[in-house]
């Protein structure tokens, strides 16, 4: 999991992941398109969204697709956030048993 917050850290990685989110099976070229990033930094970031398991690839001929795996980033909402979540919505479900017994 460090990993997945390691890539998730920079910006430039996240637009990586937004582009992919809007479009899976990008090539290369098409995620470089329009970013002010050379070649070899898209490269360098996509090999640290890869070792992370955030974008996953496949061949296609000549080409080198790349999309989104979000699987990692549900595992971080589950661990990091529903747990959360659920004091929350406990505290709210005992307040309304509370309101509701003080009516009678």
């Amino acid at each position: 999991m460090d990993e997945v917050f390691k890539a998730l850290a920079d910006a430039s990685r996240r637009a990586l992941l937004d582009r992919l989110h809007a479009r899976n099976g990008q090539t290369l070229t098409e995620l470089c398109d329009g970013l002010a990033m050379t070649r070899q930094a898209v490269t360098k970031h996509l090999a640290i969204l890869e070792t992370a398991n955030l974008v996953t690839t496949l061949r296609h001929g000549r080409e080198k697709l790349h999309f989104l795996n979000p699987v990692p980033i549900h595992q971080i909402g589950e661990r990091w956030i529903r747990k959360f979540e659920r004091a929350k919505l406990t505290a709210l479900s005992e307040l309304k048993k509370r309101l509701e017994d003080g009516d009678d």
